[in-house]
Parts: C-alpha cells; structure tokens; sequence
C-alpha cells in the first residue's frame, strides 16, 4: 500500500492584481479603485484597462488625470436590427449552426453589439467600455422579420420613459409592399379598421416612394405593437415585402448602416 502524495501547491501568479496597485498607489479603497479601473480611467504601459484583476510587475501605471467616481455615465445604444434577429433581451439565444434550426430559432439582436459593429460615424464623443455592453435591456420591442432602430439602454430613466410612454410615443415605420395600395385601401387603413368589434390601434399610413412594381408607405403609430401592421395590411389585401423602423418619438435611425450601433447622444430625447 502506498502513502497518499500530497497534492503539489500551485505557483503563485506573478504580479499583483491591478487594483491593488491602484489602491496604493492614490491611495484609495479596493473597491474605489476597482471603479477606476472599470470606468476606463487606468493605464498600463499607455494602454487602458479595464479588469481589476489585471496582474501587473513592473509596468507603469497611471491614472487619467480627469477621473472620477462621479461620472459613472449610463448608455443607451441604437441598433439598425437586420431582419431575422429577435429584438435581444432573450440573452440564451444563440446563433445557429443547423440551417434547419436557423429557420426556427432567430438570433439575439444584442449579439451585434461589438466594438467591431460600432458606427464609424458615431458623433457622441463617448469612449467606449466594456462594462457599457453589460445590463442592457430592450425596451420597445420588434418583429423578428423587421428591420431598422431597436435600443438598448443601461439608463433606468431612458427604460421607465419607453415603457411608460409606449401608448402615446409614435412609432414610424416603412413598409415595402408588392404593387401599389389603391387611393380606398389607405383610405381604409387610415379610417382605422376593427377585429372582433373591437377597434385597432389608429395609424396614419401615406405612400413614401413607388417604382418598379413595388411601392413603400410610411406609417405612423403611437405605441409598440408587435404584429399589428403586418396584420392591418393582410385585413386589405397588401403583401408586405419588408418592414424597417425608422423613428422611435423623436429619435431617428437616419443613416445608421445595418447592423451597427452607436451612442444615444446626450442632446437625443426619446
């Protein structure tokens, strides 16, 4: 029988976590200087980092001599969604790698929210964190088969203002149909139409451009509803070719390419 082997002790890890240094280096608390790190105000060797538990030796470290613990800003991050992704709070979808399963399973909106799909035209001024890709919600919902502006936002006040407000903040919408709508079927859409005797959500429907068998119109509806204007357009007779969103109240998409992101802008209100 042999003797038992004692268990050989890891080597410890070189350096001290980031934060420590900090720490004692201002000095500040653990947690003050985890903050620091985090919110983008910490260099090593010229480069920023963001992970406290970044192990250091002998490498220079500084402190941006504009930090603050104060300034720990909430964002919120405008997507063109392309067709075929969900609207990005289910955070357990995936993409898929079975064709077949594509077709059920559509993709997470959010996983478009990279530094690589940020808007080369972003005119926020805001430097980008890590940590501003974390406790994100999508408020105003989208269809899986529509396109165009979806939020996402970390901002309590942007979520409470979306949701609070989502039965009277307009919603503008392009809607590509096949053929033309005749002069009494926008008549009809915009006279409003019911189901089950009870009547639907108004819109104000005007035709935006047509050319080529196909024709676009614009509508406008004061809150989301998921569905509804695929469904008014089926109750008269219009095949729906595509669906962009492209103004949630005040904020437009404008010329946000699809499938990137940029900053909500402080002087932007929904």
């Amino acid at each position: 029988m042999t003797a038992p082997t004692k268990p050989v002790p890891h080597a410890p890890r070189p350096g001290e976590r980031l934060a420590k240094r900090v720490a004692e280096m201002l000095p500040c608390s653990r947690r003050e200087a985890e903050q620091y790190i985090e919110g983008g105000w910490v260099r090593v060797d010229g480069t920023v980092v963001e992970e406290p538990q970044f192990r250091v030796l002998n490498q220079k470290v500084e402190l941006d001599k504009n930090a603050s613990l104060m300034d720990v800003t909430q964002v919120t991050l405008l997507l063109h969604k392309p067709p075929g992704y969900d609207d990005g709070d289910d955070e357990g979808a995936t993409p898929q790698t079975n064709p077949r399963a594509a077709k059920s399973v559509p993709r997470a909106a959010r996983q478009l929210l990279s530094p690589t799909n940020r808007a080369a035209d972003d005119a926020s001024g805001i430097n980008m964190l890590k940590r501003h890709f974390a406790g994100l919600t999508a408020p105003v919902p989208l269809e899986v088969g529509a396109g165009g502006l979806l939020v996402f936002t970390q901002d309590w006040r942007v979520a409470r203002k979306l949701i609070e407000d989502a039965g009277v903040m307009e919603h503008e919408v392009i809607v590509e149909i096949e053929g033309e709508a005749a002069p009494d079927t926008l008549l009809r859409l915009n006279q409003g139409l019911s189901s089950d005797g009870h009547p639907l959500p108004r819109v104000k429907v005007s035709v935006n451009s047509a050319n080529e068998g196909k024709s676009k119109l614009r509508f406008a509806v004061k809150g989301a509803h998921p569905g509804l204007l695929a469904y008014l357009c089926e109750r008269v007779g219009l095949k729906i070719l595509s669906m962009k969103r492209i103004r949630i109240g005040r904020v437009l998409l404008t010329t946000l390419p699809i499938g990137q992101w940029r900053y909500l802008q402080p002087f932007e209100r929904f």
